[in-house]
């Protein structure tokens, strides 16, 4: 059954207002807290051509804001001469900050924050939205399970919100704000970000102890953290004055990159990409965090579309007559393999485990939730309870019991055991799947050096899955 996206009159959200100098709005926007705050915008009256900026050069409106003291040490100079001997690695990753960085700028200047702290997420992951470190943290600013959990970011079957544009910033913001509250600086924020809050704390404790000052420069740190903070300021100082170190930034224009669309009914991503008439890749960049081909109107979801294709998306959705989705989700009653419950599913047995991502072998455990195809017997969009909560737990099966052969007189006895049974491996992310310690504290940045984020930023530019180290 087809809910009309056209007839809720759809709302759109531009990370930018031409109303004023500061962009700001006085428009209501959506009463959910973890809704867009970007000003509200509706194409059916408004046109996003007549948007314009105070200044057409962002990175002028970046240098303004910048307030942090140059650290000029050695380690700084070191990154500064990293950066300046990579002109090309510097350049792709500010090529590919262009999507992001308009609205990451809005809104650390709504916080009068430092705008070095929007230069951050080039030492997190370089921009790249689908980058994933070796101890699981993800998106731009590299977010680990935990510590998304504790800024109630979603993470579950159909969606990881440490991967959300939108949704990744603003938690990041406040965090680094909770950390400058807690530690009286900006440095001493940005290593406890990189280090976790507790290991700062310890830090300047032993320091205290030993009569020593508990500024950042004076702690001792591990060698990451001593190099976090001089790594944003060598990315400062290239933003400052590029020219002096031989590196040409690119254009980047001072208006919003990307609409953020409301989702008023399930849709098929593939949908999406067809009638926005976008690349799948620009798509993927843009909306890293759908782990599913199906988006989900009761997760309170929004679509983000660089406004051209937001305009040609409206337009061609007013004109398409079919159905928006073709998945739906079902919760298994109880534990079966693959085969069974697609049986009792009446589905394809090798569609089922494809769209889940199910290993052969394995089975689905009771109270698992898995996407599947619309049928007229299941035809509508998925459950709030299910689209906020839907995890995926998967078991090996008991291996069928040993059958010792029977003793022969006058042979040795053969020593018969059973083997191990199935182990439990838990898929998708439920919400509930941290630990005890406080998130916060657990935080570790995923940048280790810059130069194992250039090796993988050349293969993120085409859309693939790359991987930045975290040292532990």
């Amino acid at each position: 059954m087809r809910l009309v996206f056209a007839a809720i009159c759809l709302a759109v959200f531009l990370s930018g207002c031409a109303s004023s100098g500061d962009w700001s709005s006085d428009t209501p926007t959506r009463p959910n807290p973890k809704s867009s705050k970007a000003a509200r915008v509706n194409l059916k009256n408004q046109s996003v051509s007549k948007l314009y900026a105070p200044s057409d050069n962002l990175w002028l409106r970046i240098r303004d804001g910048f307030q942090m003291e140059p650290m000029n040490t050695p380690l700084e100079i070191e990154q500064v001469r990293w950066l300046a001997a990579r002109p090309d690695y510097v350049h792709r990753s500010m090529e590919r900050s262009s999507r992001y960085l308009f609205y990451i700028i809005q809104e650390v200047n709504a916080r009068n924050m430092p705008t070095e702290i929007a230069l951050l997420p080039f030492v997190e992951s370089a921009f790249v939205t689908n980058v994933k470190s070796s101890a699981k943290a993800v998106g731009l600013w590299q977010f680990m399970p935990a510590t998304g959990k504790d800024f109630r970011l979603t993470q579950n079957v159909f969606r990881d919100e440490r991967r959300d544009v939108i949704q990744s910033t603003d938690a990041a913001l406040d965090y680094l704000q909770r950390l400058n509250n807690q530690f009286g600086s900006w440095e001493l924020a940005l290593a406890a970000y990189n280090w976790g809050a507790g290991n700062i704390t310890k830090a300047q404790k032993r320091n205290a102890a030993a009569g020593l000052p508990v500024d950042y420069e004076s702690l001792t740190l591990p060698r990451e953290t001593r190099n976090y903070v001089p790594k944003l300021m060598a990315y400062r100082q290239i933003v400052l004055d590029p020219q002096a170190y031989g590196i040409v930034l690119p254009e980047l224009e001072n208006h919003p990159y990307f609409v953020a669309i409301d989702v008023g009914s399930d849709i098929d991503v593939a949908l999406v990409i067809k009638l926005a008439e976008i690349p799948a890749d620009e798509f993927q960049n843009l909306n890293p965090s759908f782990n599913k081909p199906v988006i989900l109107s009761n997760a309170n979801q929004q679509i983000l579309l660089p406004f051209a294709h937001a305009e040609i998306f409206q337009a061609n959705l007013k004109q398409y007559n079919k159905p928006l989705s073709s998945w739906t989700a079902v919760q298994i009653s109880k534990t079966e393999s693959v085969d069974q419950a697609a049986k009792t599913l009446g589905v394809d047995v090798d569609t089922l485990r494809e769209i889940n991502g199910i290993p052969k072998g394995m089975r689905i455990r009771a109270g698992s939730t898995v996407l599947i195809p619309k049928t007229s017997r299941r035809p509508g969009d998925v459950s709030i309870s299910m689209a906020e909560n839907a995890s995926l737990s998967l078991e090996r099966p008991q291996p069928p019991p040993v059958k010792c052969p029977k003793p022969v007189k006058g042979a040795k006895p053969v020593k018969c055991t059973p083997s191990n049974s199935g182990k439990t491996a838990e898929k998708g992310g439920s919400k509930g799947n941290s630990s005890g310690k406080n998130a916060v504290s657990q935080h570790k940045s995923a940048s280790t050096g810059l130069a194992k984020s250039a090796k993988n930023a050349s293969s993120a530019t085409s859309g693939s899955k790359g991987g930045v180290s975290k040292s532990q």
